[in-house]
């Protein structure tokens, strides 16, 4: 089942999470484009320059593109999109989409509601974190570490200690 958001906002994180993700240098010109497109709240044009690099597997615009899916902005607001593409992004390693997918995880947004795979992802980005993103990140995984049991919590550590990138490209 698909939950709307309520006082607990994904975007807060999101936009500190996604939107200053440096793009990987593949596609670093038109992601850039994407960015500024976003910035300028030219949601339409970000939403089809971020699409176009996301099917071709780079994780920036994935990521993006999930943010653009959670908000609404320049497509159909939809949860399960958005879980799709942060999926997409967060399975090769990108830190902010493994972020905000745990976040879709723990409060059942686009997903089923499953701790074990929110405590899973929230562990992987926080790794993945430097300075006060770390902190932050590390704040929201040890939260959803007080909805498990001593059981779940093992479970969700050793996914993370068995899971490993994969490049779609």
């Amino acid at each position: 089942m698909v939950k709307r958001l309520g006082t607990y906002s994904i975007a807060a994180h999101a936009v500190s999470v996604v939107v200053f993700a440096a793009p990987g240098p593949a596609h670093a010109v038109t992601v850039r484009q994407g960015v500024a497109a976003l910035q300028r709240h030219d949601y339409n044009t970000a939403a089809a320059v971020f699409n176009a690099i996301a099917q071709r597997g780079d994780p920036s615009a994935q990521a993006y593109l999930g943010l653009l899916y959670s908000k609404g902005f320049g497509v159909p607001q939809n949860y399960t999109a958005a879980a799709f593409w942060y999926r997409r992004a967060a399975e090769q390693g990108h830190s902010g989409a493994q972020y905000m997918l745990g976040l879709l995880y723990d409060r059942g947004f686009g997903v089923p509601q499953d701790v074990v795979e929110a405590e899973k992802w929230l562990i992987l980005s926080t790794a993945g974190a430097n300075g006060r993103g770390a902190e932050d990140r590390a704040r929201i995984r040890d939260a959803v570490r007080t909805k498990m049991t001593r059981g779940e919590i093992a479970k969700a550590r050793l996914r993370a200690i068995e899971w490993g990138p994969h490049r779609e490209r």
